[in-house]
């Protein structure tokens, strides 16, 4: 899914930044048991986002798209619901 976001810096929040990205989201309910990227992270189609701990297996979690992350949304221990955004990724 395609979202545009808005990027406010803490100085400036009267200034924003609209950017276009991709969101990376969970297959299923479960827990986070780490995330692999930070912001400014360069990721390739297929890269591992995050590790998803469901109904007792540990699952990677990819990227769809490759680019840059531009927001990660959880944290390790985090639950998350099916189809939660846990990050995004602008195309490059």
């Amino acid at each position: 899914m395609v979202t545009a976001l808005q990027d406010a810096s803490p100085k400036n929040d009267h200034k924003r930044e609209v950017f276009m990205a991709t969101s990376v989201t969970v297959p299923m309910v479960g827990k986070i048991v780490s995330v692999s990227v930070k912001v400014g992270d360069r990721v390739k189609e297929d890269d591992q986002v995050a590790i998803l701990e469901a109904m007792k297996m540990e699952m990677p979690v990819v990227a769809p798209v490759g680019g840059v992350v531009k927001e990660v949304c959880v944290l390790a221990g985090q639950e998350v619901e099916a189809e939660m955004p846990i990050a995004y990724i602008e195309s490059c």
